[in-house]
């Protein structure tokens, strides 16, 4: 096993992101960072370096324990890096807007008035 491999071959191997060239692509584009600085695809990653992938998912914030250079099970791609992932913030929950039974008609004027007092609100 090496010390080292390239950032967008590691990165795709630990199931960061889904394809190699996805995460060539990502590497490019300054999705991906290694130790703070943008990463280019050839970079060399090691044991110990702090990668952060912004992924469809959102931000991922891993650290370096074990390097791979050929995509594995994802329980196997878990045990070679530790996550520092913030969790998510908590959903805002939104109000549904009332909806009228289905065969109701068309809404009076006494149910228009309703509707209008609600939306001011």
């Amino acid at each position: 096993m090496t010390d080292t491999a390239r950032a967008d071959v590691w990165v795709s191997s630990v199931r960061l992101y889904k394809t190699r060239s996805l995460a060539s692509t990502e590497c490019k584009a300054g999705h991906v960072r290694i130790n703070g600085a943008k990463a280019k695809p050839a970079q060399p990653v090691k044991v110990g370096d702090r990668v952060e992938a912004l992924t469809e998912g959102g931000l991922r914030i891993v650290v370096v324990t074990k390097i791979i250079v050929k995509r594995v099970g994802a329980a196997v791609a878990a045990e070679c890096y530790e996550d520092h992932t913030p969790p998510p913030p908590p959903k805002e929950e939104v109000a549904i807007m009332p909806r009228r039974d289905r065969g109701a008609g068309r809404p009076t004027k006494r149910d228009r008035r309703a509707l209008d007092r609600l939306r001011r609100r």
